[in-house]
């Protein structure tokens, strides 16, 4: 097994999009995925967001999708919106190489923060942010409105 790290081009969006695919089938949550290829294209080529993929062999089997934001408090901060790596590959040793690529792109972009979401019941997750001395939140609730585009 040799993984590599690198930024996603145009053409590596149908892969983020099945991998993102298949957390929310994880997740329970397919019926939630209503973003389109199309969409991430559209999205990525006006710098919406950005990702960094982990490859063997050429092959796609992770991906860090994450965006600026922006903390009042500290600062310049990065969203980790999803971090996935493939079902058949966890355990590897991959999500370690991703997550220690996408924080240093952190450090690179002088970011102060790095935040993200983790499910509840999701053990394998929280374990695995725990051992980067992660702080995970408890007291702060997460507030959404949906819009519809017409």
């Amino acid at each position: 097994m040799m993984i590599t790290t690198r930024k996603a081009t145009l053409q590596d969006l149908p892969a983020v999009h099945d991998l993102v695919r298949e957390l929310a089938v994880y997740e329970h949550a397919e019926t939630e995925l209503t973003a389109s290829v199309e969409d991430y294209r559209r999205d990525f080529e006006a710098g919406i967001f950005n990702v960094i993929l982990a490859e063997d062999a050429g092959q796609i089997v992770g991906i860090a999708l994450y965006h600026f934001a922006y903390s009042t408090w500290k600062g310049r901060m990065m969203y980790l919106e999803d971090f996935v790596v493939t079902d058949s590959r966890r355990g590897q040793g991959i999500g370690r190489i991703l997550f220690d690529a996408f924080l240093e792109e952190c450090r690179v972009q002088e970011c102060r923060v790095v935040k993200w979401q983790v499910l509840d019941w999701n053990e394998p997750a929280l374990n695995f942010y725990k051992k980067y001395d992660a702080a995970i939140e408890t007291n702060w609730w997460n507030g959404k409105i949906y819009t519809m585009i017409k």
